[in-house]
């Protein structure tokens, strides 16, 4: 691989008009001071991306910074034992794009600890259609599975289209559930039914103030929306089941939620952490992942965009309008 005396990154800071994502050329001198130098081949585009380059808010906890949830590449330069140069890589999380810098350049220097090597079953490419996204799925399927649910469980996917709960549809179908997937796009059917989904459910079903206890209709969830469609998820749980909850695209807060499907039908809510996850489960989940995703799979829900378009895709997913995977290729 090429190693550029300077190279392009879109950077996060503030200005009298707020924080701004712009594109910057840097050199090394401008990445953090950590001990493993990674070339980054591919980074992805997830909800948290779009918020930080064109939320209303500030999400930047601290810039100038480099934005991207994600990234995945080669180590080229390590002061630490464990990564040595050729190692392809992988980190999700730790902070990247909020409080470090991410995976929207060309090069990055990351923490030993944030590592991840990437399955021999995986591209650098695989693994950024996987992204955070992909990786957060498979946490919640080994969530559910060490509480116990069975393999055979009607599971239920929130926000199925998206990035989140497709991948979450294809691992929950591998696994041996049967999936019932949520979405607001009917546009998307054919697409999750490819992907292991067996029936539908309109979001609006799910939205709104509901019953505390609803009728009892799927054994276990995967929600990444959260806000009143995780209320009403839980209440229509299955005896015993369990939800593995993971986002919050609809809304942090879960209005008119009351503990009458906890203590009534043991229902239990499994909070999904992938930022911050210890590196068991990190590498638990990228095992199921190369166990259960098959690349071809990962060609049908995702598609290679350029680093200089990611301003754009950043507004159409905050709008809901990017479906499955977006895989960033830097160097364009």
């Amino acid at each position: 691989m090429t190693q550029p005396s300077s190279f392009r990154a879109l950077v996060v800071d503030d200005t009298d008009d707020g924080q701004v994502a712009q594109f910057r050329e840097l050199t090394d001198t401008d990445l953090p001071d950590h001990d493993v130098l990674v070339e980054v081949e591919y980074s992805s585009l997830n909800y948290k991306d779009g918020l930080v380059i064109a939320g209303p808010q500030k999400m930047a906890r601290r810039t100038p910074l480099i934005a991207g949830a994600d990234l995945a590449g080669t180590v080229l330069e390590s002061s630490n034992p464990d990564w040595k140069p050729g190692d392809r890589v992988v980190v999700n999380g730790w902070g990247l794009s909020e409080t470090q810098s991410g995976g929207y350049t060309r090069r990055q220097r990351v923490k030993p600890e944030w590592l991840v090597r990437i399955p021999d079953a995986f591209s650098t490419r695989d693994a950024m259609a996987i992204g955070t996204a992909g990786y957060t799925s498979a946490l919640c399927l080994d969530a559910l599975e060490r509480y116990g649910i069975a393999s055979d469980a009607e599971l239920l996917v929130t926000g199925a289209a998206g990035g989140v709960g497709s991948i979450a549809v294809a691992l929950a179908a591998a696994a041996g559930h049967t999936v019932v997937a949520a979405t607001g796009r009917p546009e998307t059917h054919d697409f999750l039914s490819e992907l292991g989904a067996s029936s539908f459910v309109d979001r609006a079903e799910l939205q709104g103030k509901g019953r505390p206890l609803g009728k009892e209709r799927w054994d276990a969830a995967v929600d990444a929306v959260g806000g009143s469609t995780l209320v009403n998820v839980l209440s229509q749980i299955r005896y015993g089941g369990a939800v593995a909850a993971c986002g919050l695209t609809e809304s942090p807060s879960m209005p008119d939620a009351t503990v009458m499907p906890h203590i009534l039908r043991g229902v239990a809510l499994l909070g999904v952490d992938s930022v911050m996850a210890p590196a068991p489960l990190r590498r638990s989940a990228w095992d199921r992942l190369a166990r259960d995703l098959p690349a071809s799979t990962l060609d049908s829900l995702s598609r290679v965009e350029p680093l200089s378009d990611v301003p754009r895709l950043a507004e159409e997913i905050l709008a809901g309008k990017v479906r499955g995977r977006v895989v960033v290729d830097v160097s364009a």
